[in-house]
């Protein structure tokens, strides 16, 4: 399951997506680049989020090992 980081960041990355695609249909290069910004951020997000739920798990996997 996606945790608020993952989910933001995936949100972030579809907007840029959307802000991209309306700066080419409308030749706004400025539009274009704020939707490229917006979708490396969103990748770092989602990426930043799933790192953290990888330690997570990890860390609850040890502590159920230990009270074995």
């Amino acid at each position: 399951m996606l945790n608020k980081a993952e989910r933001k960041g995936r949100v972030d990355e579809a907007k840029g997506h959307l802000k991209q695609a309306v700066g080419v249909v409308t030749g706004n290069t400025g539009l274009r680049v704020e939707g490229k910004v917006d979708v490396a951020v969103g990748k770092a997000e989602a990426a930043l989020g799933k790192a953290a739920r990888t330690v997570d798990d990890a860390t609850r996997s040890l502590g159920k090992a230990a009270k074995r």
